[in-house]
């Protein structure tokens, strides 16, 4: 997606528009899957029986052993009514950021962030994170090249971290194309 094009999508689905930033990369941390589990936990609290929360995932470069990444964490899960969810976990201390049609996230601020991705039940997007996950785990030859891909891109300061995802994208729709495990 061009630019431009990326702002104006941006621009129609952020809660508080775009915030440039200066991505760095931490070495692998062995407590990104404790601080996971802290999340799923007040996640999963906070949603209780307002929201039937499934299949609470760590997905992201943070569950990934050896990767290096930033260090926010990322967990995504379906929920069967988004904005029951979203008030939930804002009573929670998350913050909503993106607003877009099946889809909501939410940050948990510093000093321990993450992002926290609500899904419709089916959205192809949970299958998707899971096999890059999954695929960066088994495959060191991916992770490396998803690695190469992530160092050449940080260091600078981006217009919105979804430029930066952007950036990513041809290494990851590469990586998902390749015949192969899983």
């Amino acid at each position: 997606m061009e630019p431009d094009e990326l702002d104006r999508l941006l621009d129609e689905v952020l809660v508080g528009g775009r915030r440039p930033v200066l991505v760095e990369l931490a070495e692998p941390d062995p407590v990104w899957p404790q601080r996971f589990s802290a999340h799923r936990q007040r996640i999963v609290a906070a949603l209780g029986a307002t929201a039937t929360a499934t299949d609470v995932q760590h997905v992201g470069s943070t569950a990934v052993p050896g990767l290096a990444a930033k260090p926010v964490v990322d967990v995504q899960l379906a929920v069967d009514d988004l904005e029951v969810a979203v008030t939930a976990l804002e009573a929670a201390g998350y913050v909503l950021r993106v607003r877009e049609p099946g889809h909501r996230m939410l940050k948990a601020p510093p000093p321990d962030e993450a992002n926290v991705h609500l899904h419709e039940p089916g959205d192809p997007a949970l299958e998707e994170r899971l096999r890059l996950r999954d695929r960066l785990r088994a495959d060191p030859a991916a992770r490396r090249r998803y690695e190469d891909a992530k160092r050449a891109f940080a260091g600078r300061t981006w217009p919105d971290v979804n430029h930066y995802a952007e950036a990513k994208g041809p290494v990851i729709r590469a990586i998902l194309a390749e015949p192969g495990r899983p």
